[in-house]
């Protein structure tokens, strides 16, 4: 694979954007704590279309949790939780399962974002936090949140976008 200019471009704007909705997200307290749906989890889709998404939403929940004042083992796995889950959309998006039933791989490109953020982020909020709830209870609600922001946002965006 060759990354070129319009690569680098792509992914930076994606950056952006993602720290631009975590913002306002932050701004109305939704980007952190125990209840969290960051607007900016709708691009979860993005690598759907371009491996470009994937640097680009990582490097964005690098900097959205550095510049929000996170902890630094949140801005380091929470960003590698964002990583993980969106190489995972991005294999699923070009596996052959989905040149085979591409309806069903849109449905299934959220998931990862929100069950590897249910489970990285719940764990950041009960022992890095100190969130004083069981670590299942604070999974269920990251995990709702991330349904919110990847089905709820995410899924119009890629219908719109495709």
């Amino acid at each position: 694979m060759r990354i070129g200019v319009k690569n680098v471009v792509r992914g930076a704007i994606i950056a952006s954007v993602y720290i631009v909705l975590t913002l306002l997200a932050w701004g109305v307290n939704l980007a952190s704590g125990l209840i969290q749906a960051r607007f900016s989890e709708a691009l979860c889709v993005l690598p759907f279309f371009t491996f470009d998404a994937v640097l680009g939403l990582f490097i964005g929940c690098l900097l959205a949790n550095t510049i929000t004042g996170a902890f630094i083992y949140d801005i380091i796995f929470g960003s590698m939780a964002t990583l993980l889950a969106a190489l995972c959309s991005y294999m699923l998006s070009r596996s052959y399962f989905a040149k085979k039933h591409r309806t069903l791989a849109k449905w299934l490109t959220p998931l990862p974002a929100v069950v590897v953020n249910a489970f990285v982020v719940g764990w950041l909020l009960k022992y890095v936090y100190g969130l004083s709830v069981s670590y299942a209870i604070a999974c269920a609600y990251v995990g709702a949140g991330q349904i919110i922001a990847c089905y709820g946002a995410g899924m119009p965006l890629m219908y719109l976008l495709d």
